[in-house]
């Protein structure tokens, strides 16, 4: 059962925001865009990331770092050097001296730099709008993870470089497939490694939790309790219980209500179905008992949800 795949199936960055950071010695830049997930690699020099709450990582050449949101974090070459600039989601650019006078880049497209030129090229991708990203697999994160450039996709990195720098038709959505494989390809690597500490759901040994998984996930609107699904894979209601609550970390009917709001999420984004329709689709009854399981996983409605979807996408288009 590759739970992985079921959690990162609905993500898609739509509108992502990719910058190249020139910079020279003793530099530092807060990051403050409220991103939900952000990566970012050296593609020269040397780097120390520095969470809200956590203490400093380094990040050589070729690493990749996934940083959870929505705390701000900073990046310098030292992480005793105070932020030269902050940036936000008004603005992802760290903007030159020349650049703040004259009002224009000056450093190629999507390139930006607190110097004109200097030996450290960072560069940054994140979600910038709503993502389908799974409540789980966020709580599973640390606020910083690091895979190092031997374990990392080198094919992969080159390709975000040489795209990050083009400005060509559809490069948006190119930019927007490339966070998502450069994220997907990245947590696979994080989560396989032996000294990773990969949650409970992301290899459950036990056979009867796997199958019951699969069920959810193959009819996430059949109408499941404990003891149909426990019945279906040829286990004792109190038995399926206690065993996917020890190898998932919650019970079997918080994570089926986890995966029809996923679900509900996707569905919202990518048609114009009617709530209730979508409700029915994932397994409600109506629109205000999807409402009701939506708002309290995302703090939002659907209908908001929605409005927040089609607002990211007028803004990338």
């Amino acid at each position: 059962m590759d739970t992985l795949a079921n959690l990162l199936s609905g993500v898609q960055a739509r509108g992502a925001v990719f910058t190249r950071t020139v910079m020279s010695p003793q530099w530092s830049l807060r990051f403050a865009s409220g991103a939900q997930l952000t990566l970012v690699t050296m593609l020269n020099g040397s780097v120390w990331i520095t969470p809200a709450n956590g203490e400093p990582t380094a990040v050589g050449p070729g690493d990749i770092a996934v940083l959870r949101g929505p705390a701000p974090y900073t990046v310098g070459d030292d992480p005793a050097s105070p932020p030269q600039q902050v940036v936000t989601s008004a603005d992802y650019c760290a903007r030159t001296a020349r650049a703040v006078t004259d009002g224009e880049l000056t450093l190629g497209v999507r390139t930006c730099g607190v110097a004109e030129a200097g030996s450290a090229l960072l560069v940054s991708g994140a979600y910038a709008g709503p993502t389908e990203i799974s409540d789980r697999l966020l709580d599973a994160l640390p606020d910083v993870l690091i895979v190092p450039d031997g374990e990392c996709d080198r094919a992969l990195l080159t390709l975000v470089a040489k795209e990050v720098q083009r400005d060509k038709n559809g490069q948006q959505a190119v930019l927007d497939r490339l966070l998502d494989l450069l994220l997907v390809a990245t947590l696979r690597v994080w989560l396989d490694r032996p000294q990773s500490p990969a949650p409970a759901w992301h290899r459950p040994a036990d056979s009867v939790v796997v199958s019951a998984i699969r069920l959810m996930h193959d009819r996430p609107a059949h109408p499941w309790t404990v003891a149909t699904l426990a019945a279906k894979v040829g286990s004792s209601r109190s038995g399926l219980a206690r065993r996917f609550t020890q190898h998932v970390g919650e019970p079997p009917m918080t994570y089926l209500a986890a995966r029809r709001v996923g679900l509900a999420a996707e569905l919202l984004h990518e048609t114009d179905a009617t709530v209730g329709s979508v409700a029915r689709k994932v397994g409600y009854s109506n629109a205000f008992a999807l409402s009701v399981a939506f708002k309290r996983y995302h703090g939002i409605t659907p209908t908001e949800h929605r409005a927040a979807a089609l607002r990211t996408r007028g803004a990338s288009s």
